[in-house]
């Protein structure tokens, strides 16, 4: 089953890319140690040229969250529960770098709140990045004195960082 959900993925998004005027191949994997399926669908970036690399990131990364968001709605929604898997859309290293930032974000929200007392609001994000903001503060235990919550309707839902109630 696997195979199946891993190749529905990469056909989907070559499909979308192909409509979109890209002609480029999808190298797919699952990460190591993933318990769930989760798949990782990495764009080839060099039959791109910069201009397309660009427009498929876009602006913060507004349009491969988008495509990301789209792969997950389509594929899953009215599919079996074996059919269902979460996808990551990569390209030209982008998840990767954002992830860097955004632990970073993390870190500096941390000490400010440790700091301070006062809880932070961070700028809006996508909900996939808000639940990677959620995980890094959920999972590492040096940050197991501070929660989040979300906050806010989209497009102007915000992550909080307090200190965690005793």
């Amino acid at each position: 089953m696997t195979d199946q959900r891993l190749n529905r993925g990469k056909e989907w998004l070559e499909q979308v890319l192909t409509l979109s005027g890209i002609a480029t191949t999808v190298d797919t994997q699952q990460p190591a140690g993933a318990t769930a399926a989760n798949y990782w669908l990495t764009i080839d970036p060099t039959t791109l040229t910069s201009a397309q690399r660009e427009l498929l990131i876009g602006s913060q990364g507004t349009t491969i969250d988008s495509i990301q968001y789209l792969i997950n709605a389509s594929l899953n929604i009215h599919a079996e529960a074996d059919l269902q898997a979460g996808y990551t859309i990569e390209l030209d290293g982008y998840r990767q770098r954002r992830s860097i930032e955004l632990k970073a974000v993390a870190d500096d929200a941390a000490t400010h709140v440790r700091e301070t007392g006062a809880e932070v609001t961070l700028a809006p994000m996508s909900s996939a990045e808000r639940r990677q903001m959620h995980t890094f503060f959920d999972g590492d235990p040096s940050y197991s004195d501070l929660s989040t919550e979300s906050r806010g309707q989209e497009p102007d839902r915000r992550l909080v960082v307090k200190l965690a109630q005793a």
